[in-house]
């Protein structure tokens, strides 16, 4: 053996200051991006002072949304969600969709300009799909200042 050569020892660990640095920046392009991911069509909510829902029952789904605009027009939120669709694609596409999926979450998301008709006919919509539960999408009520009317 030659006396000026020394083994060398391989270094067994992982540099992770990269990955954190990936990591990061993936965070920080979700937080931008998550709030540009909203879909649908824009409608006036009712203010209503109602209980909000309880999230851990939606946690692992994403709701089936009919929404209804002022005209009584139909839209899915996970078909087409600006594209007005016909009472009958509707009830079509959310039946095979709650086949699928029975425990999904079902929502009807109204403009508050919207006829009380209007809205009965899209929860119609959605019992003759087959939901059973269906939940109304609403704003949180302004609370009158005290004092005032």
């Amino acid at each position: 053996m030659a006396a000026g050569r020394q083994k060398r020892r391989l270094m067994g660990e992982i540099n992770v200051v990269p990955y954190i640095d990936v990591m990061l920046v993936l965070l920080i392009i979700f937080m931008v991006t998550a709030p540009l991911l909203t879909q649908g069509i824009e409608v006036e909510l009712p203010k209503v002072g109602a209980e909000p829902m309880d999230p851990e029952q939606y946690l692992d789904a994403e709701a089936l949304v009919l929404s209804v605009d002022q005209q009584g027009r139909l839209y899915l939120n996970l078909v087409e969600p600006e594209t007005p669709v016909s009472i009958e694609v509707a009830v079509e596409r959310a039946t095979a969709l709650l086949n699928r999926e029975p425990d999904r979450p079902v929502m009807v998301r109204a403009d508050a300009r919207a006829s009380y008709g209007q809205v009965a006919r899209a929860m119609r919509v959605l019992q003759d799909a087959g939901a059973g539960q269906i939940g109304m999408v609403t704003d949180p009520e302004e609370l009158a200042p005290p004092g005032g009317r």
